[in-house]
């Protein structure tokens, strides 16, 4: 297993590593995006976004950490004035990689890696769903208020409206049937 082994070695030995990295980091400084393989735009990624940080930093001790890295004084004179000037706001996140698809001759898969060119966005909290304005006395009289759903019940088996004293009289009815005891409707209709 590869244990705190970090980086890839991409085919080549340490030397010509190197020097494809100072190239790549040379050309990607100067043309702002260049087209590769995701795995070099991968490593790319890191020295390039620490060239740009050492370009913020803007001393000559940075100045001179560049230029060992970046091949043309051009290039270092720019990430050192336009490019930092650009990301003086931004924490890192400098490049951007795109995949392309596959390449035709060995079907590798190919990206573009290039420099952010938008300002950073604010960083805030998301925008929360509001929620209703709670209406005023006078508000909440003027409109009608929207009728209520019925309950379950009320759905399940419509009574007409009974009076109190005739659901009292049901329920004794109930009752006393279940308790075996007779009920006599003369009686009942007499009462009524």
């Amino acid at each position: 297993m590869k244990h705190q082994i970090k980086g890839r070695k991409l085919g080549r030995n340490t030397p010509h590593r190197k020097a494809m990295l100072r190239n790549m980091v040379t050309s990607l400084l100067d043309h702002e995006r260049i087209e590769t393989t995701d795995t070099r735009a991968k490593e790319l990624r890191g020295v390039a976004e620490r060239m740009i940080t050492l370009g913020k930093r803007g001393t000559l001790h940075a100045r001179r950490m560049a230029l060992a890295m970046i091949q043309k004084e051009s290039v270092v004179s720019k990430l050192f004035s336009d490019l930092a000037q650009r990301y003086r706001d931004r924490e890192g996140g400098y490049t951007r990689i795109i995949k392309l698809g596959s390449r035709l001759g060995d079907n590798s898969p190919l990206s573009i890696i290039e420099l952010v060119k938008e300002p950073l966005k604010a960083k805030g909290k998301p925008a929360r769903k509001r929620r209703r304005k709670a209406k005023t006395k006078e508000e909440a009289a003027a409109t009608p208020a929207k009728p209520r759903k019925k309950a379950a019940k009320e759905k399940a088996a419509p009574k007409e409206s009974i009076s109190s004293e005739e659901q009292d009289k049901e329920t004794s009815e109930a009752d006393s049937e279940e308790k075996g005891e007779k009920t006599h409707p003369e009686k009942e209709d007499s009462e009524k």
